[in-house]
Formats: structure tokens, C-alpha cells, sequence
């Protein structure tokens, strides 16, 4: 089955490492894999929320206009190549780092747009990794809220929520995503 990756569409990307294998060991590797995404898809995606835990990731991005299918299919590939490559070198290991192909969804309803966002940066809570998925290090939360320099298109989801007020209420209300999210439940 052809999973495109459409110039000016929305997607969901998301993949997860073979038998829960840590795909991060140390803080310098959640750094590497962001450095390694910026020079491989900044020029493809533009980049709305991303979260890392410690076996898999989360991102979501829109395909620029100016690419094409093939180009960004083939950034996203390289880029996890990529760092696949320099992990195995680091931790002296051989083989495959991720399960399969990287998944994507793409998001067509406004709603669904709402909660994929969400949902990304509440994951390290959903997997009890911390009490308050605001204090993850390892996603692009706080970001919004101090609107540090890097690769988020930080005013565009602020004014998609509406303001930054409106953001965090969104993200602290009591119910847990209101839509499913049966496809991701195995990460």
C-alpha cells in the first residue's frame, strides 16, 4: 500500500523502535534527533508540535508546496536512516532501530487537527512517564509559551487554538482527547 506524503496536506508521522528498544539512551540523543530532523525535512515540512519518548515519536507537519511526494517520503526516510546510522555506531549495535516504515495519518477535520495536537504533548503522561506532560523535556509544549527560536511554526498554532490562553486550556482540560486514537495505541 502507497502512503504518500501530499504537497500542502497535514500529517500525523509517528513510528516506534523494534521490541521497545530505547530510541533514545542519553539527553544528547533527543538533541541529535531533532538536529538530524531540521537537516533533513525542515526544507519539506513545516512543523507543528513534535513529542520524543523513549521508544517512539511523534510529529506533525504539513508537506510544503514546493516539494513533491517523493522528496518528502524520501527526507522522512533519510532522516530516520540517518540517525538509525549514528545510533548504532554510538551503542555498537547492527540491525534496524525502528519496526516498520514510519506511520502517517493525515488529519482532514479541523477537530481532528485540535486533537492530534493534543494529544502529542500529552503523550508522556498518557504513558506515565511523567505526572505533568508540561514538564516533559522532550516535546515542543513549552515552546508555545516562550516561543523559543526553532523549528515550530509556533504562530500558526497559536492562532489556530485561537491565542495562547485558549492552547493551554484546550491541552488541561479534564477529559482525555475527545476523539480516538485506537491506530496509535500500540506505541
Amino acid at each position: 500500500m502507497y502512503d504518500p506524503l501530499i504537497p500542502g496536506k497535514i500529517y500525523h508521522i509517528y513510528s516506534r523502535t523494534i521490541g521497545k528498544e530505547l530510541l533514545f539512551r542519553n539527553e544528547e540523543n533527543y538533541a541529535y534527533f531533532l538536529r538530524r530532523y531540521t537537516y533533513f525535512c525542515s526544507k519539506h515540512f513545516a512543523t507543528f508540535c513534535y513529542c520524543l519518548l523513549p521508544n517512539h515519536f511523534h510529529f506533525l507537519v504539513q508537506v510544503k508546496e514546493s516539494t513533491n511526494e517523493a522528496a518528502a517520503i524520501s527526507a522522512f526516510s533519510n532522516f530516520l536512516n540517518s540517525y538509525s546510522k549514528s545510533y548504532n555506531k554510538v551503542f555498537e549495535r547492527h540491525g534496524g532501530l525502528f519496526q516498520r516504515k514510519f506511520k502517517r495519518k493525515e488529519i482532514k477535520l479541523d477537530s481532528y487537527l485540535t486533537e492530534v495536537i493534543t494529544y502529542i504533548h500529552r503523550n508522556p503522561q498518557k504513558h506515565g512517564l511523567i505526572q505533568d506532560f508540561k514538564n516533559w523535556n522532550y516535546s515542543s509544549y513549552r515552546t508555545f509559551f516562550f516561543k523559543i527560536e526553532n523549528l515550530i511554526e509556533i504562530e500558526w498554532v497559536i492562532d489556530w487554538f485561537g491565542g495562547i490562553n485558549e492552547f493551554e486550556k484546550n491541552h488541561l482540560r479534564e477529559e482525555d482527547n475527545q476523539l480516538e486514537f485506537l491506530e496509535f495505541e500500540d506505541l
